[in-house]
């Protein structure tokens, strides 16, 4: 009897013991620490393309057809991306240093005259734009302000998924408003190259427009992210946020303080991902890697001895997974620094040194554009890129369509187009890559409209894109 009393009170215990572990956290403590240093970021551009405000944009809501306003949401989800010509972009950021320095996304400030930061307390501080950097999506900013809360900077690379974290923002304009949620994947890479070479940190915490700069704390308070982006096909939150690691921000902060840019390493390969096939046919014991099919001339990696055929299975000692995880660690790479690459050939693992050196700040910028033909003479305002094959099969495609990247110009903005989108049709013409898209579209005047066939999701419609004419 008494054995059996001591087996029931243990299992009580255990179960209370068991209740416990899987209480939900309580972050007041977390926010009360933190939430005086976050800000709302506010952008404001005067541009050529005439004065707009609130009142404009609902006008064009309401020209919008119902049926395109149900498919593309008011006020084009997701398509501004900086301060609208004549307007107010909104976003979040936060204090890094008690000496003003802000950091917040580029898209946030890109294009303004001018910023404006709004403390908790209510105070409203110009800012200046120290520098930016279009392809990690980074811009710091400067106030004249002193004795500023500033938040504590944590490491990224200590993420796991399923840890929680707490985002803090002003969506929608409300400012200081707190999400929750967890880690859902850590070196996330998607989209198209000017994106190539951030490993994004995937949660499930409630993102909007608004958000975009804010942080991304831990349960310790300390800042591993800063919300950049959600994947959506309404423009709302859908349970898929993605996050610029604070470890790629804080290097692209000491450079831009360091020099006034950001450097990126480059090896000089072309690659692509390995599937079984490739695999079987290589002799590979299994799937993964990035295999080598162009190399530049003159390239570290042609002084390194990589070979086309090669497949990179470790770079620095990091394994490589899918080639995206490539990028991302070759651009963190100072330029000079020399690094191990572990290759595949011939049914053997060999170690080749490289001298990484360093992408051209033209190519970059070229990059954060979309690319080559993809950035090129495009009056539309919107770049963007090809179709892989998978993305194809997906999309039970065969050999149109061409996926935008980002939208650059009031056009595309105005006829609520935005990232994601597939475009199929130029006018009554398939479009198969970005250089006949750019080719198709190259010649709409001033004046102008030009009809596209978009797909979102399931639903394909036809988009008239309009050029606006130019004023004296």
């Amino acid at each position: 009897m008494k054995s059996l009393a001591l087996s029931l009170a243990g299992l009580v215990f255990f179960a209370a013991a068991s209740a416990q572990a899987y209480d939900l956290p309580d972050f007041t403590p977390l926010v009360e620490k933190n939430g005086a240093a976050v800000v709302n970021v506010q952008a404001r551009q005067n541009g050529s393309d005439g004065d707009r405000n609130a009142a404009d944009d609902e006008a064009d809501d309401e020209q919008v057809p119902e049926i395109f306003r149900r498919f593309f949401g008011p006020g084009g989800p997701g398509a501004p991306r900086g301060a609208r010509p004549g307007g107010v972009s909104l976003g979040s950021g936060f204090i890094i240093s008690n000496d003003g320095y802000i950091l917040t996304n580029n898209h946030v400030v890109d294009g303004a005259d001018s910023v404006t930061v709004r403390l908790s307390d209510r105070r409203e501080l110009d800012a200046k734009v120290v520098g930016t950097d279009a392809q990690y999506d980074i811009a710091l900013l400067k106030v004249t302000a002193s004795d500023l809360p500033a938040v504590t900077i944590g490491d990224s690379r200590k993420l796991k998924p399923g840890q929680w974290v707490l985002a803090i923002g002003s969506p929608f304009g409300f400012d200081h408003s707190v999400t929750a949620g967890i880690v859902s994947a850590v070196s996330r890479t998607f989209g198209g190259r000017d994106q190539q070479y951030v490993p994004f940190i995937q949660t499930d915490v409630a993102i909007n427009r608004g958000n975009s700069g804010g942080p991304l704390f831990n349960l310790n308070g300390e800042v591993v992210g800063i919300n950049s982006q959600i994947l959506s096909n309404t423009g709302g939150f859908m349970g898929v946020s993605f996050a610029i690691p604070i470890d790629t921000a804080m290097s692209a902060v000491k450079q831009i303080k360091d020099k006034g840019f950001v450097s990126r390493g480059m090896i000089g390969v072309q690659i692509q991902d390995v599937n079984r096939e490739l695999a079987q046919s290589l002799g590979l014991p299994r799937t993964g890697g990035a295999l080598v099919n162009a190399i530049t001339a003159g390239s570290a990696a042609e002084k390194a001895g990589v070979k086309v055929g090669d497949v990179i299975l470790a770079f620095g000692g990091t394994d490589v997974v899918h080639s995206s995880d490539l990028p991302p660690m070759v651009g963190a790479s100072a330029p000079g620094s020399k690094v191990d690459l572990s290759v595949f050939r011939d049914g053997k693992t060999l170690n080749l040194p490289v001298t990484v050196g360093e992408l051209s700040r033209d190519a970059a910028a070229q990059a954060a554009a979309g690319g080559g033909e993809a950035a090129a003479g495009n009056p539309l305002g919107l770049v963007v890129d090809d179709l892989t094959a998978e993305q194809r099969q997906q999309l039970g495609l065969k050999d149109e369509g061409v996926v935008v990247t980002r939208i650059n110009g009031l056009p595309a903005r105005r006829a609520a187009l935005q990232p994601g989108d597939i475009v199929l049709m130029v006018g009554k013409q398939k479009v198969k890559n970005a250089a006949e898209f750019n080719g198709a579209v190259k010649n709409v005047q001033p004046g102008e409209s030009v009809m596209l066939l978009v797909r979102r999701q399931d639903v394909s419609l036809f988009v008239a894109v309009s050029v606006p004419k130019k004023t004296g």
